[in-house]
């Protein structure tokens, strides 16, 4: 397990060189440059806009601009420098960070207890009314983009005199130290963005642990089991489950690059404050730097998923084993 562990941790320098270059590739492909908004200005003069693309380093060939970067990152782990921001990378996206994890994690924890029981339940009654309704709303779930169902949930509090939406905190307490308080109004604002982000993760994980379950009740053990006259929650929690939800394992290491890209705009329409954002202004107003750090951050959390959700594939599951 050790050396499939090293092994799989020292493909990921090469691989991340690779999609490195490739994103800096396609970033620089984007027509113009971030100083063209500069020309757009009256007060700033083509000569001012040059000067200012000279002291950034974008006159420089873009073979060039990647290898210092490259350079930077792996001699100081310097990201480079945020044009919009005007400070480094790494500060820009730290300030962001915290909040961005905190509420990605809020919903997956969010998404897994909702799903997880729901899945179990369609599957052992799946010709009852509440499954029915239960499956019905897993279409609806997995049919509202987040966005859309972020607005209706704003309307319906708006609609019933609440004024709690948009943001994590009340204004009198959005740079308040922290308090009682505080946490309260906290939770007052996040229910909406975790429900707006979580709808689609439960749905999508509610039918695939209800398929795999369903899977599972047909294999021969599980008849075994009962045939043994084994008590019916031990069929389920012991053989059903342990079995079942190894799918759910694979899918969760795919769901650390929605810590940067899958909050973009539910953040925009709530005002959270995540990074996902930042990614699309970084793209938008090609601030290089930033965009690049955040795409290669999305796909280092994309490859550390897949070999954390493997390992505990592992795991949970004996017979899997790497060598």
């Amino acid at each position: 397990m050790l050396t499939y562990t090293l092994r799989r941790i020292l493909g990921m320098i090469p691989t991340l060189l690779i999609i490195s270059a490739v994103c800096f590739a396609v970033i620089k492909l984007q027509p113009g440059s971030f100083t063209d908004q500069y020309l757009e200005d009256p007060r700033f003069t083509r000569e001012t806009a040059e000067a200012i693309s000279r002291q950034l380093g974008l006159d420089q060939p873009a073979i060039v601009q990647y290898g210092r970067w490259l350079w930077g990152v792996v001699t100081r782990l310097d990201f480079g420098y945020s044009f919009l921001q005007n400070r480094p990378v790494v500060s820009v996206i730290g300030d962001l960070l915290g909040w961005t994890v905190f509420l990605s994690l809020i919903t997956l924890l969010f998404s897994w207890l909702v799903a997880v029981p729901l899945g179990l339940y369609t599957a052992f009654n799946r010709h009852g009314l509440a499954a029915g309704v239960a499956n019905f709303l897993g279409y609806v779930g997995l049919a509202i983009p987040d966005f859309l169902a972020a607005l209706l949930l704003v309307a319906l509090v708006l609609q019933l005199g609440g004024t709690n939406v948009g943001g994590l905190f009340s204004p009198a307490y959005i740079d308040a130290p922290w308090s009682w308080a505080r946490v309260a109004d906290l939770l007052k604002h996040l229910w909406i963005p975790v429900l707006a982000l979580g709808l689609e993760g439960v749905a999508g994980l509610m039918r695939q642990m209800r398929a795999s379950t369903l899977d599972v009740l047909t294999q021969d053990y599980i008849r075994t089991a009962r045939a043994k006259g084994l008590p019916q929650h031990r069929v389920i929690w012991r053989h059903a489950v342990r079995n079942a939800i190894n799918p759910l394992i694979s899918l969760a290491g795919l769901s650390l690059p929605a810590l940067i890209s899958g909050t973009i705009i539910v953040s925009i329409v709530l005002s959270l404050p995540t990074i996902g954002p930042l990614l699309y202004d970084s793209l938008i107003n090609k601030d290089q730097y930033t965009a690049l750090t955040l795409l290669m951050l999305s796909a280092f959390l994309l490859l550390v998923g897949n070999l954390l959700a493997d390992l505990a594939l592992a795991w949970a599951d004996p017979r899997v084993r790497y060598t």
